[in-house]
């Protein structure tokens, strides 16, 4: 991709509050995003979790958690793309506007609907399941709020611009806008012109990030790669009075 040839300024036109949400905010958002993460990794290595609730309920979780986990990925990976791949890469290697529009508003509503569902029967779990609902804790609560408003929103705008309305190619304003804050010349006049759902998309997605760092959802940046090298572990008993029964292969009592 190509960085804009623009200054370090703000558009003509575009007032201090525009600069302050579409120019200050998101390197305040990426900088809490960054050094919380390194905070929490440093000094909280042990809350690094979700903090699993399997044990007390499995249907529901068997339910929601495919659902929002498999909807949020494809969702995470259609702005991935609509964002940081510029409208005329697509175009190079022979997909059309027309074709690439049609099938990220497509793919994006049945996503975008899957994520909130399966988020929904989540949050209904937590709340109606006693053990659950008494292990959420109010950061939790908190985090819930800003991931159902940053869906709802993403979703509202797509649907009000693509489905209801006559159209709105974000790949225009927003992804440049994007791009630009990464080549550290920020344009904030291409956000001030954006319809109001994505403009309020955009800023829940940059609260979220910042709160980020400081909930659960930071087990979205790890894997258990340690499980695939450690050793097994050998559970032994301290019951002398084992029966009769033969022990199972690798369950055979050891020597203390």
């Amino acid at each position: 991709m190509t960085a804009p040839s623009q200054p370090f300024t703000a558009a003509a036109g575009t007032g201090n509050g525009g600069v302050l949400l579409w120019t200050v905010l998101p390197y305040v958002c990426l900088a809490v995003f960054v050094l919380g993460h390194i905070w929490r990794y440093r000094y909280d290595k042990f809350g690094w979790t979700t903090r699993s609730s399997q044990l007390h309920e499995g249907r529901l979780l068997r339910i929601g958690s495919p659902l929002f986990h498999f909807g949020i990925l494809v969702v995470l990976l259609g702005h991935i793309g609509g964002l940081l791949v510029p409208k005329s890469w697509t175009e190079t290697v022979g997909v059309s506007e027309h074709a690439y529009h049609v099938g990220a508003v497509v793919l994006g509503t049945i996503a975008g609907f899957a994520t909130l569902a399966g988020l929904a029967v989540l949050i209904y779990r937590r709340r109606t399941v006693g053990p659950v609902f008494s292990a959420t804790t109010r950061n939790d609560k908190a985090m819930y709020v800003s991931l159902t408003a940053t869906i709802v929103l993403g979703l509202a705008a797509t649907v009000a611009a693509n489905v209801v309305g006559g159209g709105y190619d974000y790949r225009e304003t927003i992804s440049p806008w994007f791009r630009s804050l990464f080549y550290l010349q920020p344009d904030p006049a291409l956000m001030t012109d954006a319809p109001v759902l994505f403009q309020l998309h955009a800023l829940s997605a940059l609260l979220l990030f910042a709160a980020w760092p400081f909930t659960r959802l930071v087990h979205m940046l790890t894997a258990p790669l340690g499980y695939l090298t450690r050793p097994y572990i050998v559970y032994r008993s301290r019951d002398t009075d084992l029966g009769t029964r033969p022990p199972r292969r690798g369950w055979e009592r050891t020597g203390t």
